[in-house]
């Protein structure tokens, strides 16, 4: 299995970073600079990414595509056709965003998140994007949310055929998807039907801990990996199922919290 996080520790070069992604026993990295960056130093921490054997996984975008606010929506779209040339230019597997939410947080839920009109802005969206860009080996993707598409392995098909390009992919995180007590105790399922579902339109997974709390009415929160109920033994048997796809750890504060993640981790693999 190929895993990778975040680097939380500060470096001012691409040996630097190389140095901390080796500390982290990393086999796949997020890029660290977005397109804003010069030409040269981009180019210099790719080399230095596939000097050192590393996978890059990702290149992000978070902006809503969505936004009610014209302006924003615009700023948005444009950048992530800049992130998406730039997962391009390093070779990155996928650029990553969510579809966007039509209220003013970005990716929070409002009413109007599930209609039709959305869905076929989404498709509008990713397509105006994709086509832009034009991109021959990297893929767009949306990470699934609770309150906006993709939400089920059937609406990110549903979306995959209505964009229709070949270089519109899935991208899967298992606990932005759990969003009831059920399947916070058949995580297990949920995982497999994705990864059934969804199999080799999957292109990386970010990985953290959800944990249901006792008070009413549901409170499901996010923890780092191997402190909540997420099964690992079944998210990982099935990434072995897709050699390639990274597992990427994510929303951690303290590079010891990523290492202990990295630990726990690999200690599931080694059990599977």
């Amino acid at each position: 299995m190929l895993l990778g996080g975040p680097i939380l520790k500060p470096f001012s070069s691409p040996e630097e970073w190389l140095a901390l992604v080796r500390e982290m026993r990393y086999d796949a990295v997020y890029f660290p600079l977005d397109h804003t960056a010069p030409g040269a130093l981009i180019d210099a921490y790719a080399g230095a990414a596939r000097d050192g054997g590393l996978m890059i996984a990702e290149v992000g975008v978070w902006r809503n595509c969505l936004s009610p606010d014209a302006e924003t929506a615009r700023a948005a779209t444009e950048y992530a056709k800049a992130q998406l040339a730039l997962a391009e230019r390093v070779g990155a597997r996928c650029c990553v965003n969510i579809s966007g939410s039509r209220g003013d947080q970005w990716d929070g839920p409002h009413p109007d998140n599930f209609t039709k009109e959305t869905f076929g802005m989404i498709v509008e969206s990713v397509r105006g994007i994709i086509d832009a860009v034009k991109p021959e080996r990297a893929f767009y993707t949306l990470e699934p949310m609770p309150w906006m598409y993709p939400h089920t392995p059937d609406s990110y098909l549903e979306l995959i055929k209505a964009v229709d390009r070949k270089n519109f992919a899935a991208h899967f995180d298992p606990v932005n998807i759990i969003t009831n007590p059920f399947d916070y105790y058949h995580t297990g399922g949920v995982i497999r039907e994705w990864f059934a579902k969804l199999g080799p339109h999957i292109k990386s997974c970010h990985a953290k801990d959800i944990l249901l709390e006792g008070r009413l009415t549901v409170h499901l929160g996010e923890v780092r990996p191997g402190l909540g109920n997420l099964d690992y033994a079944a998210f990982i048997e099935c990434l072995g199922k897709l050699p390639g796809v990274p597992m990427m750890t994510e929303h951690m504060d303290k590079q010891e919290d990523a290492a202990s993640a990295n630990e726990y981790i690999r200690r599931v693999e080694a059990g599977v």
